[in-house]
C-alpha cells in the first residue's frame, strides 16, 4: 500500500491507496516546515494521522508539501513521519511538485498554484525546470489567499473601500483594530489569517472595491510568474483553493494577458493517484 500527502500551509490531504483504490483518507493541519517547527510536525502527524493508518501495512510513503523546497527542510518533515510511521521508504518533495505531476503527468506544462500561498513552475514531464521564487506572503505570493486578505485589511483599515464594506467586515468577523494587529504581528502563522480573510472577500466579491483587489492579484500572479516562463507554447495548468474557486475570474484575467489556461482543480491528488498507481 502507498500513501500520499498533499497539502498546503493550511492542510494536509492523506490517502491510502492500493491497487488504484483510495482505501482511506485522512486530513491534518498544515505541517510547512518554513512555519512550523520539528517539534509541531511531529506532533501533529503522530497524534492526528499516524494512529489513523495503524493496521494498514504502508510501504511507501510520497509527501509534497508547502516549504519542501530544501534539502534541509524536508529532512524535518521526513523524520517527523518516520518516526511517526516507523517506516523509511519516504520520498519528500514540494507541493509544486506534486501539483506539476499530479496536472502533467509525463507531459510538459506550466504549472500554478493558489491557494493560501502561490507558487509556479515549468515542468518537462520529469522534473521542474524553470521556477520563479514565489517569496511568500510579504514579499510575492501574487494572488493568494494571504496576499489576498493583506490586501483587502490594507484598503479596509485606511478607508480604501466601498462605503459599507468595512462596517459589514467588522460585523460578520467580530474583530477589532487591535484584534487584527496581534493575529498578523503577535500570532503564529499569520499567514493562515490572512487566508480566512479571502473567504469574505470571495463572498462580497461584487463589490466594486474588492473586484478590483482581487483582479489586481491575480493578473500580478500572472505577470510576476506566470509569464516568464513560455507562456504562449504551453498549456497552464492551475490548482489550489483560490483557483478552484475563482476559476471564472482567473480564466477571465488570463485570456486579457493572452494566457491559455488548461485544467483548474482544487487539488492534484487524483492525478497523484493515477501517477503512482500505474508505477506499482
Amino acid at each position: 500500500m502507498i500513501l500520499i500527502a498533499d497539502g498546503g500551509s493550511t492542510s494536509v490531504d492523506w490517502i491510502l491507496i492500493k491497487g488504484g483504490k483510495i482505501k482511506k483518507e485522512v486530513y491534518s493541519a498544515g505541517v510547512n516546515p518554513f512555519i512550523r517547527g520539528y517539534d509541531e510536525i511531529f506532533e501533529e502527524i503522530s497524534r492526528f494521522v499516524a494512529p489513523k493508518f495503524k493496521n494498514s501495512k504502508i510501504e511507501t510513503i510520497y509527501f509534497f508539501g508547502a516549504g519542501c523546497a530544501t534539502q534541509e527542510k524536508n529532512e524535518i518533515v521526513k523524520k517527523a513521519i518516520a518516526e511517526s510511521f516507523n517506516i523509511h521508504d519516504i520520498h519528500i518533495d514540494s507541493d509544486l511538485m506534486g501539483a506539476a505531476i499530479g496536472l502533467c503527468k509525463n507531459s510538459p506544462g506550466i504549472v500554478g498554484i493558489l491557494g493560501t500561498g502561490s507558487n509556479s513552475c515549468f515542468y518537462d514531464g520529469k522534473t521542474i525546470t524553470h521556477h520563479v521564487p514565489p517569496l511568500g506572503y510579504i514579499l510575492g505570493d501574487e494572488g493568494s489567499g494571504a496576499v489576498l486578505g493583506k490586501l483587502f485589511l490594507n484598503a479596509c483599515l485606511k478607508n480604501q473601500l466601498t462605503e459599507g464594506i468595512k462596517e459589514k467586515f467588522f460585523d460578520t468577523y467580530n474583530l477589532t483594530v487591535p484584534d487584527i494587529m496581534s493575529r498578523v504581528y503577535d500570532k503564529p502563522m499569520p499567514n493562515r489569517f490572512l487566508g480566512t480573510i479571502a473567504d469574505f472577500m470571495i463572498q462580497n466579491f461584487e463589490d466594486d472595491s474588492i473586484h478590483d483587489l482581487v483582479c489586481s492579484s491575480f493578473a500580478d500572479f500572472f505577470r510576476k510568474n506566470i509569464m516568464q516562463y513560455k507562456y504562449k507554447q504551453y498549456m497552464v495548468h492551475l490548482t489550489g483553493s483560490i483557483a478552484y474557486i475563482m476559476e471564472d475570474t482567473v480564466r477571465d484575467i488570463a485570456r486579457e494577458l493572452d494566457i491559455y489556461i488548461g485544467s483548474v482543480l482544487e487539488s492534484p491528488m487524483v492525478g497523484l493517484i493515477d501517477y503512482y498507481s500505474s508505477k506499482k
